[in-house]
């Protein structure tokens, strides 16, 4: 079976052989190392897992100017996130290009990344380029704002996995790859979430299955705001899911361990990206995928995938979807003509604040295995 070529034409593998992981360790002590925290570790497992393929490690300036000006890499490769690794000047010492330095995280050795090059850069550009905005209030552009003021561009080498607290759910893009041959599924639709499910995640998961053979449900695991799903509480919520209203031939479910940005547009192509290395076929693209607030229209998601049309992961746009009192179902404006009190919006912010004051959403909004699932937990949101 052919399946869909990983973004950039390989699956990037940065993980040492057993061979060069002791001779490395061996010499460890001797270079200069730097401690990673927790986003910075996991993008480093992303890089060495192939999830962010084609990248062999962290940008060097000329891509990092490349996908803050044209959304693609130098070699004119769509990629619209920058991945970096920032540092003090105090940090580096007297490092300098031609170095390999050691990444530490907690405490173990962890990788060794070849310095290519150390630069400065613009934040602004960086939040405008990236965001669309310079508001302190998004979550991306604070991110941004307390950033170091250099970057460290070059090949990492992976010596030890930083682990992670759902080994069960957690599968690499070879992995993936493998399950989705074992299943004979020649065409796999994934869904990226940061929530908790409702009927609307529902209806539009089982739409886009109806016409491919397999269901990669992705949540996303990693940091997020205040007031969003805690890790576990998506996770178990998916699972009373799927083992009630999801055939086990059609569905599978891992997650994935990266922070949302909350990048909107840029974000949403980012997501595709990843998925296309898993080895899946089409993505799903909701209404404002990967936002927060009012940053993006409602639709800048669908649009700025006309700029990719080299992309070979297809998406599959979703405008809108609701329950209708009339036709009895979950429909959307393309299918149901009814308005008005006929209709019963997904609102992600009714359910969150019904829940979190302890009330089961009605079950035209929520199946009741989710909801009680959810509110086993006494403080399901990230503070």
């Amino acid at each position: 079976m052919t399946m869909i070529t990983p973004h950039g034409g390989k699956l990037v593998d940065r993980k040492a052989t057993k061979e060069d992981r002791e001779k490395i360790l061996k010499e460890f002590d001797s270079y200069h190392s730097l401690s990673l925290d927790k986003e910075d570790a996991q993008e480093l497992d992303n890089i060495a897992y192939g999830v962010f393929s084609p990248l062999e490690g962290f940008l060097t300036q000329k891509d990092f100017k490349s996908v803050l000006e044209k959304g693609r890499l130098l070699d004119g490769t769509p990629w619209t996130i920058p991945i970096v690794l920032d540092v003090e000047e105090s940090e580096i010492g007297e490092t300098k290009p031609g170095d390999i330095v050691g990444l530490t995280y907690n405490g173990q050795a962890t990788a060794i990344i070849e310095v290519e090059d150390i630069y400065e850069y613009d934040k602004m550009h960086f939040k405008t380029a990236v965001f669309a905005t310079t508001d302190d209030a998004h979550p991306g552009v604070e991110k941004v704002n307390d950033m170091k003021p250099l970057l460290i561009g070059g090949k990492i080498t992976l010596l030890n996995d930083i682990g992670n607290p759902y080994p069960s759910y957690t599968l690499s893009p070879k992995q993936t790859r493998d399950l989705f041959e074992q299943k004979g599924w020649k065409t796999v639709v994934a869904f990226q979430t940061r929530n908790t499910p409702h009927l609307g995640h529902e209806y539009v998961q089982k739409t886009a299955l109806s016409i491919t053979d397999g269901l990669f449900i992705n949540p996303l695991i990693g940091k997020k705001k205040s007031g969003d799903f805690k890790d576990e509480v998506i996770l178990e919520s998916y699972k009373a899911l799927m083992h009630h209203y999801y055939p086990k031939k059609h569905a599978s479910m891992a997650v994935l361990h990266t922070e949302m940005r909350y990048g909107g547009p840029k974000e949403a192509v980012h997501h595709a990206i990843m998925r296309q290395n898993f080895g899946c076929t089409h993505f799903i693209v909701g209404r404002d995928h990967a936002g927060v607030g009012d940053y993006y229209g409602p639709f800048d998601a669908h649009k700025i995938f006309d700029e990719y049309p080299d992309l070979e992961i297809k998406p599959i746009f979703f405008r809108s979807f609701f329950f209708c009192r009339k036709c009895n179902s979950i429909a959307n404006d393309k299918v149901c003509p009814h308005s008005g009190e006929d209709i019963i919006i997904f609102a992600g912010r009714r359910i969150r604040a019904m829940l979190n004051d302890g009330e089961v959403p009605p079950s035209d909004m929520m199946r009741p295995e989710v909801a009680e699932t959810i509110l086993s937990y006494d403080h399901p949101f990230v503070e």
